[in-house]
């Protein structure tokens, strides 16, 4: 028997409780995003309709959220979307294809995700040492050493992964006291600031026609909904969950609640600060967190503003960790079924954790350290909503319809509303994006390389759609 073999055989041990499930939950939807949007969200919508963003966004992930609340009930194993798919569609039907076609555009967005938090965290960390922004070689000028920085950041995190569920819980809860505290200080900083100037007030916009109003909305619903993100992260971790059937719900649910009042307060806070913010929404990221930590510095003093500054760093590093921690359970339970590649099915003999696929993800992410990831918020919003949440929104109205008999621990109230409501607000979303074409080309590719590689392993293994009769009726 091989090693990877007889570490497989291990299993994943029920420790996370409903406060850590929402702590790895909010440790993901809170990271540089929400900082640094703030004024692309203002710049996109106007000042009036800003806030309305972020309520939008909030109700579009309540919506999705009950979906995967109702499915992470329901199936709360290790992998999240990828045994949902598997279930909904029939492990030995289309689910087989699907679920690996999952995991294939997960290979690329996870590492991607993971990689632009690090760059995002760089590009801070130039704010107190401008250096970083240099290219240390004349003959790859796209090369900083801020990349390096990053993929260091992405390895750290790794490093610091590399250990029991228990330590892990622990370090989680010391990051999350740093994310809290840099949102407190925006809020405070905020009100303060415009307490100073006389009191809150709506800065003045000019009117909007209507279809400019909704174009410039739905943009800014967009960034809004990336930075919500992350509400799910505790379905990947389903199979370490005590009491999934409870924990899963509540944890999803409490963790939009919490964050969508937290961002709202952090926009109302940010409008007067943020008048110019329409003017600096298209320059570095470096100025744009220099509009952040003004707010701090402008109310109570310059190291406030430093003091902004590193809890957004310290910020960004906890959404990472918490990136990295979901996601790499997917690749362990598509190998762990034999549906991806076998190597990363091992499980580690001490700390219980699927190393190899934490290593692996942790390596991706340091290489895409170093490319540029501008239009990284659009390839992962438009891949991730096409072969991911569409297909888990009309899966969960397929799953009542096919299978009424199967225990449902937690049903989505108003049913089918909520995915309604998903699939209608991602469409909305979609369908007024700018360059949208390139970004649906971007998923076509992912979804077309990820089907050729299935079907010819499909077929080497006799699996859907090659299999045998045989198999086909048992």
């Amino acid at each position: 028997m091989t090693l990877a073999s007889s570490s497989s055989t291990a299993t994943l041990q029920r420790r996370i409780g409903l406060r850590s499930a929402v702590l790895f939950n909010m440790l993901e939807m809170i990271g540089v995003g929400p900082f640094i949007t703030l004024p692309l969200v203002i710049a996109a919508a106007g000042y009036r309709l800003s806030v309305w963003a972020w309520v939008l966004g909030a109700a579009i992930a309540v919506a999705d959220g009950l979906v995967w609340a109702e499915l992470g009930a329901a199936f709360p194993q290790a992998g999240g979307s990828y045994a949902f798919l598997r279930e909904i569609y029939g492990p030995k039907g289309p689910g087989n294809w699907l679920s690996f076609l999952y995991v294939w555009q997960l290979s690329f967005t996870a590492p991607l995700s993971i990689a632009s938090g690090c760059i995002g965290l760089s590009s801070f960390l130039a704010f107190f040492w401008p250096g970083l922004e240099a290219a240390p070689f004349a003959a790859l000028p796209m090369l900083h050493y801020s990349n390096f920085a990053a993929a260091a950041a992405c390895l750290l995190v790794t490093a610091l992964l590399y250990r029991n569920l228990s330590s892990i819980t622990r370090l989680a809860w010391v990051l999350f006291v740093g994310v809290l505290a840099a949102i407190a200080g925006v809020i405070v900083s905020g009100f303060a600031q415009a307490a100073a100037a006389g009191g809150w007030h709506m800065p003045s916009s000019p009117a909007l026609a209507l279809p400019a109003a909704l174009s410039g909305l739905a943009q800014a619903t967009l960034i809004t909904t990336y930075c919500y993100w992350g509400y799910y992260n505790i379905c990947f971790l389903g199979g370490e969950v005590r009491r999934p059937e409870r924990t899963i719900p509540r944890a999803i649910l409490l963790s939009v609640l919490f964050v969508s009042a937290f961002y709202v307060a952090m926009n109302l806070a940010a409008l007067p600060a943020l008048r110019d913010a329409a003017v600096h929404a298209t320059q570095s990221a470096v100025v744009r967190l220099q509009l952040v930590a003004d707010i701090a510095n402008s109310a109570y003093g310059r190291w406030a503003g430093y003091l902004m500054a590193a809890l957004i760093v310290w910020t960004a590093f906890a959404s990472v960790f918490s990136l990295l921690l979901g996601y790499s359970r997917v690749p362990y339970a598509a190998a762990r079924d034999g549906n991806y590649f076998r190597y990363l099915a091992a499980l580690h003999p001490k700390h219980a954790i699927p190393h190899r696929s934490l290593v692996a993800l942790g390596l991706v992410a340091a290489a895409f350290c170093f490319f540029s990831l501008a239009q990284v918020i659009t390839m992962l919003v438009i891949t991730r909503i096409l072969l991911q949440f569409f297909l888990q929104q009309a899966g969960v109205i397929l799953l009542r319809i096919q299978r009424p008999e199967l225990e449902r621990p937690f049903k989505i109230p108003l049913y089918p509303l909520p995915p309604l409501v998903a699939i209608a607000g991602f469409v909305f979303i979609l369908a007024n994006r700018v360059h949208a074409l390139g970004g649906l080309a971007v998923a076509v590719a992912i979804a077309l390389t990820g089907t050729a590689i299935y079907l010819v392993r499909a077929r080497s293994l006799s699996q859907w759609p090659f299999m045998r009769q045989a198999n086909r009726e048992i």
